[in-house]
Protein backbone atom coordinates (compact mmCIF):
# COMPACT_ATOMS: atom_id res chain seq x y z
CA UNK A 1 0.00 0.00 0.00
CA UNK A 2 0.94 3.44 -0.75
CA UNK A 3 -0.51 6.89 -0.05
CA UNK A 4 -0.45 9.62 -3.06
CA UNK A 5 -0.72 14.07 -1.34
CA UNK A 6 -2.31 15.31 -3.89
CA UNK A 7 -1.95 19.33 -4.20
CA UNK A 8 -5.20 19.92 -6.13
CA UNK A 9 -7.15 17.10 -7.00
CA UNK A 10 -10.18 17.44 -10.27
CA UNK A 11 -12.78 14.92 -8.72
CA UNK A 12 -15.22 14.89 -11.90
CA UNK A 13 -17.00 18.07 -10.84
CA UNK A 14 -14.52 20.40 -8.67
CA UNK A 15 -10.95 20.44 -8.00
CA UNK A 16 -10.64 19.79 -4.38
CA UNK A 17 -7.25 21.19 -2.22
CA UNK A 18 -5.21 18.56 -0.04
CA UNK A 19 -6.46 15.29 -1.16
CA UNK A 20 -5.13 12.07 -0.38
CA UNK A 21 -5.00 9.03 -2.49
CA UNK A 22 -4.45 5.36 -1.17
CA UNK A 23 -3.56 2.73 -3.35
CA UNK A 24 -2.64 -1.17 -2.87
CA UNK A 25 -2.65 -3.60 -6.01
CA UNK A 26 -3.46 -1.30 -8.46
CA UNK A 27 -6.27 0.34 -7.52
CA UNK A 28 -7.52 3.05 -5.50
CA UNK A 29 -8.39 1.95 -2.04
CA UNK A 30 -9.74 5.16 -0.60
CA UNK A 31 -9.75 8.96 -1.33
CA UNK A 32 -10.21 11.34 1.45
CA UNK A 33 -10.63 15.35 0.84
CA UNK A 34 -9.46 17.99 3.28
CA UNK A 35 -6.32 16.84 4.13
CA UNK A 36 -4.35 19.96 4.18
CA UNK A 37 -0.76 18.76 5.04
CA UNK A 38 0.92 15.00 3.85
CA UNK A 39 0.41 12.29 5.86
CA UNK A 40 4.12 11.15 7.02
CA UNK A 41 5.31 8.91 4.06
CA UNK A 42 3.33 9.94 0.99
CA UNK A 43 4.92 10.78 -2.32
CA UNK A 44 3.71 13.83 -2.68
CA UNK A 45 2.17 15.52 -6.04
CA UNK A 46 2.10 19.52 -6.81
CA UNK A 47 -0.22 20.85 -9.66
CA UNK A 48 -3.20 19.91 -10.49
CA UNK A 49 -3.91 15.88 -10.27
CA UNK A 50 -6.63 14.49 -13.43
CA UNK A 51 -7.60 10.34 -13.67
CA UNK A 52 -4.88 9.43 -16.26
CA UNK A 53 -6.26 10.26 -19.59
CA UNK A 54 -7.16 8.16 -22.67
CA UNK A 55 -6.01 8.24 -26.29
CA UNK A 56 -9.15 6.90 -27.83
CA UNK A 57 -7.74 6.25 -31.56
CA UNK A 58 -4.15 5.95 -32.18
CA UNK A 59 -2.10 4.67 -35.23
CA UNK A 60 1.25 4.44 -33.91
CA UNK A 61 3.12 4.37 -37.14
CA UNK A 62 1.56 7.72 -38.04
CA UNK A 63 3.87 9.37 -35.68
CA UNK A 64 6.58 9.14 -38.27
CA UNK A 65 4.85 11.29 -40.70
CA UNK A 66 5.07 14.62 -38.01
CA UNK A 67 6.31 17.50 -40.15
CA UNK A 68 6.95 15.45 -43.46
CA UNK A 69 3.59 16.03 -44.62
CA UNK A 70 3.36 19.30 -44.38
CA UNK A 71 5.74 20.24 -47.56
CA UNK A 72 2.92 21.84 -50.48
CA UNK A 73 -0.71 21.20 -50.39
CA UNK A 74 -3.29 18.03 -51.02
CA UNK A 75 -5.91 16.21 -49.55
CA UNK A 76 -6.72 13.29 -47.48
CA UNK A 77 -6.26 11.31 -50.32
CA UNK A 78 -2.82 12.59 -51.12
CA UNK A 79 -1.65 12.17 -47.53
CA UNK A 80 -2.50 8.58 -47.69
CA UNK A 81 -0.06 8.14 -50.27
CA UNK A 82 2.59 9.07 -48.03
CA UNK A 83 1.29 6.92 -45.16
CA UNK A 84 0.99 3.87 -47.22
CA UNK A 85 4.80 4.20 -48.21
CA UNK A 86 6.00 4.39 -44.08
CA UNK A 87 3.28 1.23 -43.67
CA UNK A 88 5.39 -0.34 -46.68
CA UNK A 89 8.76 0.06 -44.83
CA UNK A 90 7.34 -1.70 -40.66
CA UNK A 91 8.12 -4.98 -39.82
CA UNK A 92 7.59 -6.30 -35.94
CA UNK A 93 11.08 -5.20 -34.51
CA UNK A 94 10.81 -1.51 -36.49
CA UNK A 95 7.33 -1.00 -35.11
CA UNK A 96 7.89 -2.21 -31.41
CA UNK A 97 10.82 0.19 -31.68
CA UNK A 98 8.13 3.22 -32.95
CA UNK A 99 5.66 1.85 -31.17
CA UNK A 100 7.81 1.79 -27.72
CA UNK A 101 8.89 5.55 -28.13
CA UNK A 102 5.28 6.74 -29.13
CA UNK A 103 3.40 4.90 -26.40
CA UNK A 104 6.48 6.75 -24.11
CA UNK A 105 5.68 10.03 -25.70
CA UNK A 106 1.81 9.41 -24.78
CA UNK A 107 3.10 8.93 -20.87
CA UNK A 108 5.21 12.32 -20.87
CA UNK A 109 1.41 13.67 -22.34
CA UNK A 110 -0.30 12.15 -19.35
CA UNK A 111 -1.79 9.54 -21.36
CA UNK A 112 -2.15 6.48 -19.21
CA UNK A 113 -4.31 4.36 -22.20
CA UNK A 114 -4.31 4.00 -25.47
CA UNK A 115 -6.78 2.35 -28.30
CA UNK A 116 -4.19 1.49 -31.02
CA UNK A 117 -6.43 1.04 -34.20
CA UNK A 118 -4.39 -1.45 -35.70
CA UNK A 119 -4.10 -2.96 -39.14
CA UNK A 120 -0.76 -3.54 -40.76
CA UNK A 121 -0.81 -7.28 -39.98
CA UNK A 122 1.25 -9.01 -42.63
CA UNK A 123 4.54 -8.75 -44.43
CA UNK A 124 4.71 -7.81 -47.99
CA UNK A 125 2.01 -9.18 -50.71
CA UNK A 126 0.41 -10.18 -47.59
CA UNK A 127 2.01 -13.46 -46.37
CA UNK A 128 1.48 -14.26 -42.68
CA UNK A 129 4.48 -13.91 -40.34
CA UNK A 130 5.04 -16.98 -38.43
CA UNK A 131 3.44 -15.56 -35.77
CA UNK A 132 0.39 -14.09 -37.83
CA UNK A 133 -0.21 -11.48 -34.86
CA UNK A 134 3.56 -10.53 -34.77
CA UNK A 135 3.01 -6.86 -35.54
CA UNK A 136 -0.34 -6.57 -32.76
CA UNK A 137 2.50 -8.20 -30.18
CA UNK A 138 5.10 -5.83 -31.14
CA UNK A 139 1.90 -2.94 -29.99
CA UNK A 140 1.38 -4.80 -26.79
CA UNK A 141 4.36 -5.48 -26.05
CA UNK A 142 5.79 -1.85 -26.67
CA UNK A 143 2.93 -0.28 -24.17
CA UNK A 144 4.02 -2.64 -21.83
CA UNK A 145 7.58 -1.32 -21.63
CA UNK A 146 6.46 2.39 -22.57
CA UNK A 147 4.29 1.42 -18.99
CA UNK A 148 0.68 2.99 -20.55
CA UNK A 149 -2.71 0.07 -21.37
CA UNK A 150 -3.67 -0.84 -24.48
CA UNK A 151 -6.68 -2.01 -25.79
CA UNK A 152 -5.50 -3.19 -29.54
CA UNK A 153 -8.34 -3.09 -31.74
CA UNK A 154 -7.14 -5.27 -34.27
CA UNK A 155 -8.77 -4.01 -37.60
CA UNK A 156 -10.62 -6.08 -40.66
CA UNK A 157 -9.35 -4.05 -43.62
CA UNK A 158 -10.67 -6.19 -46.88
CA UNK A 159 -10.80 -4.10 -49.96
CA UNK A 160 -9.83 -1.50 -51.02
CA UNK A 161 -13.19 0.32 -52.15
CA UNK A 162 -16.81 -0.80 -52.61
CA UNK A 163 -16.60 -4.29 -54.53
CA UNK A 164 -12.60 -3.98 -55.22
CA UNK A 165 -9.41 -5.72 -54.27
CA UNK A 166 -7.10 -4.47 -52.18
CA UNK A 167 -4.11 -2.69 -53.92
CA UNK A 168 -0.31 -3.46 -53.01
CA UNK A 169 -0.13 -1.30 -50.62
CA UNK A 170 -3.25 -2.60 -48.72
CA UNK A 171 -2.34 -6.55 -49.13
CA UNK A 172 -0.41 -6.12 -45.57
CA UNK A 173 -3.65 -4.87 -44.31
CA UNK A 174 -5.44 -8.21 -45.64
CA UNK A 175 -6.85 -11.63 -44.08
CA UNK A 176 -8.54 -12.06 -47.18
CA UNK A 177 -12.11 -12.58 -45.49
CA UNK A 178 -14.03 -11.20 -41.78
CA UNK A 179 -14.02 -15.10 -41.17
CA UNK A 180 -10.53 -15.03 -41.81
CA UNK A 181 -9.52 -12.46 -39.87
CA UNK A 182 -11.75 -13.48 -36.43
CA UNK A 183 -9.76 -16.59 -36.63
CA UNK A 184 -6.57 -14.76 -36.49
CA UNK A 185 -7.64 -12.31 -33.63
CA UNK A 186 -9.28 -15.12 -31.66
CA UNK A 187 -5.81 -16.21 -31.18
CA UNK A 188 -5.10 -12.55 -28.97
CA UNK A 189 -4.61 -12.93 -25.61
CA UNK A 190 -5.66 -10.63 -23.06
CA UNK A 191 -3.28 -9.32 -20.55
CA UNK A 192 -3.25 -7.03 -17.34
CA UNK A 193 -2.24 -4.40 -19.19
CA UNK A 194 -3.80 -5.32 -22.97
CA UNK A 195 -6.81 -5.70 -23.52
CA UNK A 196 -8.33 -7.21 -27.16
CA UNK A 197 -10.80 -5.23 -29.13
CA UNK A 198 -11.98 -5.27 -33.13
CA UNK A 199 -12.50 -2.29 -35.67
CA UNK A 200 -14.06 -2.44 -39.13
CA UNK A 201 -11.43 -0.14 -41.35
CA UNK A 202 -14.34 1.67 -42.74
CA UNK A 203 -17.75 0.94 -44.94
CA UNK A 204 -15.03 1.26 -48.14
CA UNK A 205 -12.84 -1.08 -46.31
CA UNK A 206 -15.11 -4.15 -45.20
CA UNK A 207 -17.83 -5.32 -47.69
CA UNK A 208 -21.25 -4.75 -46.41
CA UNK A 209 -22.17 -8.82 -46.28
CA UNK A 210 -18.93 -8.91 -44.06
CA UNK A 211 -19.77 -6.60 -41.56
CA UNK A 212 -21.83 -8.68 -39.46
CA UNK A 213 -18.93 -11.22 -38.85
CA UNK A 214 -16.84 -8.98 -37.29
CA UNK A 215 -20.07 -7.11 -35.50
CA UNK A 216 -20.45 -10.59 -34.00
CA UNK A 217 -16.89 -11.69 -32.97
CA UNK A 218 -16.95 -8.12 -30.61
CA UNK A 219 -20.66 -9.06 -29.73
CA UNK A 220 -19.77 -12.36 -28.52
CA UNK A 221 -16.44 -11.28 -26.42
CA UNK A 222 -18.25 -8.31 -25.16
CA UNK A 223 -14.94 -6.15 -26.60
CA UNK A 224 -15.18 -2.55 -27.89
CA UNK A 225 -15.90 -1.85 -31.46
CA UNK A 226 -14.76 0.75 -33.83
CA UNK A 227 -14.60 2.11 -37.19
CA UNK A 228 -13.26 4.99 -39.42
CA UNK A 229 -17.12 6.99 -39.94
CA UNK A 230 -17.78 9.67 -42.56
CA UNK A 231 -14.47 11.32 -42.23
CA UNK A 232 -14.43 12.14 -46.02
CA UNK A 233 -17.76 13.33 -47.85
CA UNK A 234 -15.77 11.00 -50.90
CA UNK A 235 -16.64 8.26 -48.61
CA UNK A 236 -20.29 8.85 -48.16
CA UNK A 237 -20.41 10.03 -52.03
CA UNK A 238 -18.97 6.05 -52.54
CA UNK A 239 -21.18 4.32 -50.53
CA UNK A 240 -24.72 6.31 -51.89
CA UNK A 241 -23.33 4.74 -55.19
CA UNK A 242 -23.03 1.65 -53.69
CA UNK A 243 -25.63 0.98 -51.52
CA UNK A 244 -28.06 3.48 -51.84
CA UNK A 245 -27.65 5.03 -47.92
CA UNK A 246 -25.51 6.75 -46.19
CA UNK A 247 -22.63 4.52 -44.08
CA UNK A 248 -24.22 5.19 -40.93
CA UNK A 249 -27.19 3.39 -42.53
CA UNK A 250 -25.24 0.32 -43.63
CA UNK A 251 -23.59 0.18 -40.17
CA UNK A 252 -26.81 0.27 -38.59
CA UNK A 253 -29.05 -3.06 -41.15
CA UNK A 254 -25.59 -4.68 -40.16
CA UNK A 255 -25.88 -4.71 -36.42
CA UNK A 256 -22.42 -3.02 -36.31
CA UNK A 257 -24.14 0.09 -34.21
CA UNK A 258 -24.67 0.05 -30.43
CA UNK A 259 -23.21 0.99 -27.12
CA UNK A 260 -19.76 -0.62 -27.19
CA UNK A 261 -19.20 0.59 -30.61
CA UNK A 262 -17.25 4.15 -31.46
CA UNK A 263 -17.33 5.42 -34.52
CA UNK A 264 -14.34 7.48 -35.09
CA UNK A 265 -14.77 11.19 -36.79
CA UNK A 266 -17.91 11.28 -37.08
CA UNK A 267 -17.50 14.56 -39.53
CA UNK A 268 -20.13 14.24 -42.38
CA UNK A 269 -23.34 12.94 -41.11
CA UNK A 270 -27.22 13.65 -41.85
CA UNK A 271 -30.06 14.40 -39.10
CA UNK A 272 -30.80 10.51 -39.83
CA UNK A 273 -27.03 9.60 -39.29
CA UNK A 274 -27.22 11.12 -36.13
CA UNK A 275 -30.26 10.16 -34.91
CA UNK A 276 -29.11 6.58 -35.37
CA UNK A 277 -25.68 7.20 -33.75
CA UNK A 278 -27.21 8.44 -30.59
CA UNK A 279 -30.51 6.45 -30.08
CA UNK A 280 -28.13 3.02 -30.39
CA UNK A 281 -25.77 4.27 -27.60
CA UNK A 282 -23.16 4.25 -30.19
CA UNK A 283 -20.47 6.60 -29.27
CA UNK A 284 -17.63 9.13 -31.22
CA UNK A 285 -14.63 9.33 -31.33
CA UNK A 286 -13.33 12.83 -31.67
CA UNK A 287 -9.90 13.73 -32.95
CA UNK A 288 -10.20 17.23 -34.06
CA UNK A 289 -5.78 18.28 -34.30
CA UNK A 290 -5.68 15.42 -36.91
CA UNK A 291 -9.07 16.59 -38.74
CA UNK A 292 -7.62 19.98 -38.80
CA UNK A 293 -4.44 18.88 -40.41
CA UNK A 294 -6.43 16.51 -43.21
CA UNK A 295 -8.46 19.14 -43.59
CA UNK A 296 -11.51 16.89 -42.98
CA UNK A 297 -14.08 18.96 -41.94
CA UNK A 298 -15.52 19.90 -38.15
CA UNK A 299 -18.14 17.18 -36.79
CA UNK A 300 -21.27 17.46 -35.29
CA UNK A 301 -20.33 16.67 -32.13
CA UNK A 302 -22.77 19.10 -29.84
CA UNK A 303 -25.58 17.37 -31.98
CA UNK A 304 -24.29 14.01 -31.20
CA UNK A 305 -23.91 14.16 -27.46
CA UNK A 306 -26.83 15.57 -27.45
CA UNK A 307 -28.73 12.75 -29.48
CA UNK A 308 -27.10 10.33 -26.82
CA UNK A 309 -23.44 9.33 -28.26
CA UNK A 310 -20.69 9.92 -25.77
CA UNK A 311 -17.74 11.80 -26.76
CA UNK A 312 -14.12 10.21 -26.41
CA UNK A 313 -11.04 11.54 -28.47
CA UNK A 314 -7.93 10.48 -30.04
CA UNK A 315 -4.61 11.93 -31.51
CA UNK A 316 -5.25 9.58 -34.49
CA UNK A 317 -2.32 10.70 -36.79
CA UNK A 318 -0.27 12.26 -34.20
CA UNK A 319 0.51 15.52 -35.91
CA UNK A 320 0.23 16.83 -31.70
CA UNK A 321 0.29 14.37 -28.83
CA UNK A 322 -2.06 16.29 -26.93
CA UNK A 323 -5.19 15.14 -25.41
CA UNK A 324 -5.64 18.56 -23.46
CA UNK A 325 -4.98 20.09 -27.24
CA UNK A 326 -7.60 17.54 -28.51
CA UNK A 327 -10.18 19.20 -25.69
CA UNK A 328 -9.77 22.77 -25.97
CA UNK A 329 -9.55 21.91 -30.00
CA UNK A 330 -13.48 20.58 -29.88
CA UNK A 331 -14.34 23.16 -27.93
CA UNK A 332 -12.57 26.03 -30.33
CA UNK A 333 -13.61 23.91 -33.41
CA UNK A 334 -17.48 24.72 -32.15
CA UNK A 335 -17.19 27.87 -31.72
CA UNK A 336 -15.16 29.02 -34.48
CA UNK A 337 -17.79 26.82 -36.52
CA UNK A 338 -21.23 28.75 -34.36
CA UNK A 339 -19.73 32.21 -33.45
CA UNK A 340 -20.79 31.39 -30.27
CA UNK A 341 -18.60 29.89 -26.99
CA UNK A 342 -19.54 27.76 -24.02
CA UNK A 343 -20.67 24.70 -25.90
CA UNK A 344 -19.01 22.39 -23.05
CA UNK A 345 -17.94 22.66 -19.58
CA UNK A 346 -14.03 22.21 -18.98
CA UNK A 347 -15.53 19.18 -16.69
CA UNK A 348 -17.36 17.89 -19.55
CA UNK A 349 -14.39 18.47 -21.77
CA UNK A 350 -11.85 16.29 -19.53
CA UNK A 351 -14.69 13.74 -18.84
CA UNK A 352 -14.47 13.08 -22.75
CA UNK A 353 -10.66 13.05 -22.35
CA UNK A 354 -10.82 10.56 -19.25
CA UNK A 355 -13.43 8.30 -17.98
CA UNK A 356 -15.52 8.43 -21.40
CA UNK A 357 -12.32 7.48 -23.20
CA UNK A 358 -11.71 4.65 -20.86
CA UNK A 359 -15.14 3.75 -21.25
CA UNK A 360 -15.07 3.03 -25.10
CA UNK A 361 -11.71 1.24 -25.19
CA UNK A 362 -13.43 -1.02 -22.32
CA UNK A 363 -11.42 -0.13 -18.79
CA UNK A 364 -14.92 0.89 -17.37
CA UNK A 365 -12.70 0.49 -14.22
CA UNK A 366 -10.19 3.48 -15.05
CA UNK A 367 -10.86 7.20 -15.58
CA UNK A 368 -12.09 8.25 -12.18
CA UNK A 369 -10.39 9.54 -8.79
CA UNK A 370 -12.29 7.16 -7.15
CA UNK A 371 -12.36 4.35 -5.05
CA UNK A 372 -12.18 0.88 -7.04
CA UNK A 373 -10.91 2.21 -9.92
CA UNK A 374 -7.50 1.73 -11.55
CA UNK A 375 -4.65 4.14 -10.02
CA UNK A 376 -4.23 5.49 -13.29
CA UNK A 377 -3.51 9.33 -13.04
CA UNK A 378 -1.47 12.45 -14.11
CA UNK A 379 -0.41 15.79 -12.75
CA UNK A 380 -0.54 19.07 -14.61
CA UNK A 381 2.25 21.91 -13.45
CA UNK A 382 0.21 25.10 -11.79
CA UNK A 383 3.77 27.27 -12.13
CA UNK A 384 4.31 26.87 -15.78
CA UNK A 385 4.48 30.27 -17.93
CA UNK A 386 1.17 28.55 -19.60
CA UNK A 387 -0.63 28.39 -16.33
CA UNK A 388 0.78 30.41 -13.61
CA UNK A 389 -1.88 32.70 -12.25
CA UNK A 390 -5.40 31.13 -12.43
CA UNK A 391 -7.10 30.75 -9.03
CA UNK A 392 -6.39 26.53 -8.20
CA UNK A 393 -10.44 26.03 -7.92
CA UNK A 394 -10.29 27.23 -12.09
CA UNK A 395 -7.98 24.31 -11.99
CA UNK A 396 -10.24 22.34 -14.77
CA UNK A 397 -10.49 25.42 -16.96
CA UNK A 398 -6.44 26.20 -16.63
CA UNK A 399 -6.09 22.21 -17.69
CA UNK A 400 -8.25 22.57 -20.70
CA UNK A 401 -8.07 26.03 -21.86
CA UNK A 402 -4.51 26.90 -20.82
CA UNK A 403 -1.94 24.01 -19.97
CA UNK A 404 -0.20 21.76 -22.81
CA UNK A 405 1.08 18.12 -22.45
CA UNK A 406 4.66 20.27 -21.72
CA UNK A 407 3.01 21.12 -18.73
CA UNK A 408 2.71 16.84 -17.36
CA UNK A 409 4.77 16.63 -14.25
CA UNK A 410 3.90 13.14 -12.84
CA UNK A 411 1.44 10.11 -14.97
CA UNK A 412 1.47 7.12 -12.32
CA UNK A 413 0.12 4.31 -13.63
CA UNK A 414 -1.38 1.15 -11.50
CA UNK A 415 -0.10 2.88 -8.54
CA UNK A 416 3.07 3.49 -9.92
CA UNK A 417 5.23 6.12 -11.36
CA UNK A 418 5.71 5.95 -14.91
CA UNK A 419 6.51 9.81 -15.59
CA UNK A 420 7.93 11.57 -12.36
CA UNK A 421 9.01 15.28 -12.57
CA UNK A 422 8.37 15.49 -16.40
CA UNK A 423 10.91 12.25 -16.76
CA UNK A 424 9.91 8.80 -18.07
CA UNK A 425 10.57 5.99 -15.71
CA UNK A 426 11.21 3.38 -18.41
CA UNK A 427 12.48 4.76 -21.76
CA UNK A 428 14.71 7.21 -20.64
CA UNK A 429 15.28 9.18 -23.69
CA UNK A 430 12.25 9.46 -25.42
CA UNK A 431 13.43 11.88 -28.38
CA UNK A 432 16.04 9.85 -28.59
CA UNK A 433 13.70 6.85 -29.16
CA UNK A 434 11.53 8.26 -31.76
CA UNK A 435 14.30 9.98 -33.68
CA UNK A 436 16.17 6.30 -33.52
CA UNK A 437 13.08 4.35 -34.48
CA UNK A 438 11.82 7.28 -37.50
CA UNK A 439 15.04 7.36 -38.80
CA UNK A 440 15.15 3.29 -39.05
CA UNK A 441 12.41 3.24 -41.14
CA UNK A 442 13.50 5.75 -43.37
CA UNK A 443 16.51 4.03 -43.92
Amino acid sequence: MRTYWLEHAWLGTNVEPGVAVEVADGRITAVRTGVPTPPPGAEILRGLTLPGLANAHSHAFHRALRGTVQVGSGTFWTWREVMYSVADRLTPETYHALGRAVYAEMALAGITCVGEFHYVHHAHGGTPYADPNAMGEALIAAAAEAGVRITLLDTAYLSSGFGEEPNAHQLRFSDGSAEAWAERCAVLKERDHARIGAAIHSVRAVPAEQLATVARWAEERQAPLHVHLSEQTAENDACLRAHGCTPTRLLADHGVLGPRTTGVHNTHLTDEDIALLGGSGTGTCMCPTTERDLADGIGPAVALQRAGSPLSLGSDSHAVIDLLEEARAMELNERLRTRTRGHWTAAELLRAASADGHAALGWDDAGNLEAGALADFTTIALDSVRTAGPLPRLGAETAVFAASAADVRHTVVGGRHVVRDGVHALVQDVPSALADAIEALRG
